[in-house]
């Protein structure tokens, strides 16, 4: 069996993969606040770990494994975008929960084994807290029920973060009802304009970090293999997470290794509305740039790294995947992945060296091969390549073309080769490929055919 060893960000190091369970190989990633739509920097765990949840079926067995990814559908941003569209708040979540579907869908991503929303585990988060406070974990104030972070000696080891040291750096306004700085929001109450539950301590809504640990719980047990996500969420998301996890569960070690996926920046600088550079993955789809290309693009950089998102990347994807598909046209996929792909992936998920290994499998003109190992990655899939397929002109297109030939040809006869020249360097840049043959010019489109750049010529 292939040996998977993983970067387990709690001890710094590479770990070989044990399964708690052989049979139930268990991971949960966090997943998307649903208020908006989500923006490439979002896409990138979702990428990366469903790549890791390909590798796993394929060691373990499609189903011997467990991938839980969650929905936020209720938090303040969730409240705030409902108050100001005048809209139901369920109508909102329900609808971005689609749009998320249908973007992610278009990356390749495989849909998790399960996608629990947080509304509907407010009886396990509302349990949760219980333990926690009848355990000395927790305690209730002015309708708030706080985690006590001193009553876990262990936070910050996620993180690598000292008690003082985070005390000392705080730089919000600390609440009166803490007890200590640090001490973060379990449950919280809801006014009448605001969703809410019954519970203990009054009408009100969880905190955030509380319904990951309770809907890991629920689905996964008090242990599980592997917890995912982005970088950002390491502190304190997921610092919380392990707190109150450990405490209400001490039997269970909460999760074994820890992945992060680094930041995404755009264009060597940080993603930023204000700088005008933050798009979403629909933004990108409606542009015309396809989600394979996408998905490629973000597979190129090994995950524990930043990546930076280029046009020139984009367009070297495209290339590249273009050239590929050509090569497997027609082609039957072998009947596995290359073994040097998989043992890539499977040294903690290193897509960069496992797309090296594609380029080696097309250089060789091995287009079975590579059918195989590039959907091993998601790529190269039937599904995802009808961006690839060359257009059909329609009639206004062909008479463009055929007109505009017919200038070409009276430019070379009147020696005017600027214009000669042009009308070349146009067709090739518009996505129309002229062949010049002894009976007379032909042409056919290029998948990337751009009609606007074509009428431009006239």
């Amino acid at each position: 069996m292939t040996e998977i060893t993983l970067y387990n960000t709690r001890t710094k190091a590479k770990e070989r993969l044990a399964p708690i369970d052989p049979r139930n190989v268990r991971m949960y990633v966090c997943g998307p606040t649903v208020y908006d739509r989500a923006h490439i920097g979002n896409a990138r765990p979702v990428v990366v770990f469903d790549t890791l949840f390909r590798l796993l079926r394929h060691v373990h067995g499609e189903s011997h494994v467990t991938y839980v990814r969650n929905f936020t559908d209720v938090d303040d941003k969730i409240n705030a975008r409902a108050q100001r569209d005048g809209r139901a708040i369920r109508d909102i979540t329900d609808e971005t929960i689609g749009w998320y579907h249908e973007d992610m869908d278009a990356l390749g991503a495989l849909r998790p084994s399960f996608e629990p929303r947080a509304t509907e585990y407010i009886g396990q988060m509302i349990a949760m807290i219980e333990t926690l406070v009848a355990k000395g974990h927790a305690y209730a104030a002015e309708g708030h029920v706080l985690f006590s972070v001193s009553s876990y000696p262990d936070y910050g080891k996620l993180s690598r973060r000292s008690l003082d040291e985070m005390r000392a750096g705080a730089r919000v306004e600390v609440a009166p009802y803490k007890r200590d700085p640090m001490d973060f929001v379990l449950w919280k109450p809801s006014s009448d304009d605001l969703p809410g539950w019954e519970s203990p301590w009054g009408r009100g809504r969880p905190g955030w970090h509380i319904e990951c640990s309770a809907m890991a719980h629920d689905l996964l047990g008090e242990s599980f293999d592997i917890h995912g996500g982005g970088i950002d969420l390491a502190f304190p998301h997921h610092e919380n997470e392990v707190a109150q996890s450990c405490c209400a569960h001490p039997e269970g070690q909460f999760a074994k290794i820890w992945m992060h996926n680094g930041y995404l920046q755009v264009e060597g600088e940080k993603m930023s509305k204000s700088l005008g550079n933050f798009f979403t993955v629909h933004d990108l789809l409606e542009k015309g740039v396809p989600g394979e290309v996408i998905r490629f693009v973000l597979l190129s950089t090994h995950y524990r790294q930043p990546i930076d998102w280029t046009e020139a990347k984009v367009e070297e994807a495209t290339k590249t995947l273009r050239k590929w598909r050509a090569l497997i046209e027609g082609i039957e996929p072998s009947s596995s992945a290359a073994s040097t792909v998989v043992d890539a992936l499977a040294d903690d998920v290193n897509t960069a060296g496992a797309i090296a290994e594609l380029h080696k499998l097309a250089s060789a003109g091995d287009a079975a091969g590579l059918k195989a190992s590039a959907g091993f990655l998601g790529l190269l899939s039937d599904d995802l390549g009808a961006w690839a397929e060359a257009p059909t002109a329609d009639a206004d297109v062909g008479a463009t073309i055929e007109a505009l030939l017919a200038e070409r040809a009276a430019a070379r006869k009147a020696r005017d080769f600027a214009r000669a020249d042009t009308l070349r360097d146009g067709f090739a840049a518009a996505g129309v490929l002229v062949k010049d043959t002894a009976a007379g010019a032909t042409w056919e489109l290029a998948p990337d055919f751009d009609a606007a750049k074509l009428e431009a010529l006239r």
